[in-house]
């Protein structure tokens, strides 16, 4: 398990898919070390547990709309944070598929879906956003462990492991533009939430406090580092 790095200096993340699941506990546990959060929710008008968060965190939880899938959403977002600066960057926002679809059944439709979600969106953000992070900062995005192909030996859940693999590909380009900038790709385990499944191997108490701590321990750090929730590397 990783050393604990709760006593580090305080700072902004800006956390890209927060109103619910992993996002929301990750923003929660920020806020918990004293960090301020940015954190986008979809549009729709419904009250999430993030304004529930924001609510009882003194100010120091912002939300923001965003749909990661439409562009013109995130340059107007790129313009709303025109000036600030974030000490990370974190994309948690993705969707899944019915695990039983192979490649052979799933519709254009539904892969489309599922793989602007989980790989191009995620990459758009990134692109557009990474001016607002300083060098000293650190740019991440939520993966799967089941985005590995080495450790694919199992298959099943194919659509989603493809949409998983390719951003680790994208992010893989985007460090070789960026050498000298800290990143990561995370791997948070089987979590029982919504998208996870009930049956899922952690909760998200044992998922989430070090999947943070990880993160924190790799701010600063330059490469692009492809690790699980407790801080080991993941084979690509």
């Amino acid at each position: 398990m990783p050393t604990s790095v709760s006593s580090a200096p305080a700072g902004t993340i800006l956390l890209i898919g927060a109103s619910r699941g992993l996002g929301l506990a990750i923003a929660a546990e920020f806020v918990k070390k004293g960090w301020n959060v940015v954190g986008t929710v979809r549009g729709g008008g419904s009250r999430t547990k993030l304004r529930d968060l924001a609510d009882a965190s003194e100010g120091r939880v912002e939300i923001e709309t965003l749909d990661i899938c439409e562009p013109d959403q995130v340059a107007a977002l790129r313009d709303r944070l025109s000036g600030r600066v974030f000490d990370m960057l974190f994309v948690n926002a993705g969707v899944t598929n019915n695990p039983a679809e192979t490649i052979a059944d799933v519709t254009t439709e539904e892969f489309i879906r599922v793989m602007v979600t989980n790989a191009l969106s995620p990459m758009r953000v990134i692109e557009s956003l990474e001016q607002y992070v300083p060098a000293t900062g650190l740019i991440g995005v939520m993966s799967s462990g089941q985005g590995s192909i080495a450790n694919n030996e199992s298959g099943q859940r194919e659509v989603y492991r493809g949409s998983k693999a390719a951003p680790n590909m994208f992010m893989r380009s985007f460090a070789a533009r960026r050498p000298s900038r800290a990143m990561v790709t995370m791997a948070p385990g089987w979590v029982r939430t919504e998208l996870g499944g009930p049956d899922g191997r952690l909760s998200i108490e044992e998922s989430i406090p070090s999947l943070v701590n990880v993160l924190l321990s790799k701010q600063g750090t330059p490469g692009l580092h492809y690790v699980d929730y407790l801080g080991r590397t993941v084979p690509w």
